[in-house]
């Protein structure tokens, strides 16, 4: 997809703060310092619309952001982030769990993993909290820049396995740097928005 306007429209504690347009929702999630802010600017072509911090933790809203009028991207706050207390970390579990059970308009979560790890506990119980809701997942394996072509198949192999990855289930290597599959997850997130009879339409 092609984006000349997006914003952010919405930050949010509750179900009372959501946009109540109707639109069709991405959700990004993944554990604290693994690169969401950076992986939405780069979709959104933009330097610094999510914001990025060297400091984990720093999300700690649901952050709506509205793309060219069709759908929404959503940003949910970081998992296991160490040194957030636990009333903290609870109340950002509350957050993420109201909106990932209630929420009709979530069409798809696109669930982060560092590609240069194997996936922890938090990733695993994340994966299979999306699995029995039945959303469709996929993995964006993010900071592919940082492994050499060389050895990132055997990085993604690695990662695959310890996340127990079934079929129908997507991994796309990703980087925020190089923008490599970017176009990969615009076709995903289009398909699920069912907007490839507009983009066919436009070639």
């Amino acid at each position: 997809m092609i984006v000349n306007n997006c914003a952010i429209e919405k930050t949010a504690v509750s179900k009372d703060g959501y946009p109540k347009t109707g639109l069709p929702e991405i959700a990004f999630a993944g554990k604290s310092n693994v690169g969401k802010s950076s992986l939405i600017n780069t979709m959104l072509s933009r330097k610094s619309l999510a914001r990025t911090s060297g400091s984990p933790g720093k999300t700690r809203t649901i952050n709506f952001y509205i793309v060219e009028n069709k759908l929404y991207f959503v940003d949910l706050p970081g998992y296991g982030y160490a040194k957030a207390s636990k009333a903290e970390t609870a109340r950002w579990g509350a957050m993420t769990d109201e909106y990932l059970a209630k929420r009709k308009q979530l069409r798809a979560i696109i669930l982060l993993v560092d590609v240069r790890h194997d996936a922890g506990a938090n990733d695993i119980m994340m994966l299979e909290y999306l699995r029995h809701y039945g959303y469709k997942i996929i993995i964006a394996a993010t900071k592919c820049d940082k492994i050499t072509r060389n050895r990132l198949p055997s990085y993604i192999k690695k990662l695959k396995q310890s996340l127990g990855l079934k079929e129908g289930e997507i991994l796309i290597p990703f980087s925020s740097v190089t923008k490599s599959g970017r176009e990969e997850l615009w076709h995903e997130i289009e398909e699920i928005c069912e907007f490839t009879d507009e983009r066919s339409a436009s070639e």
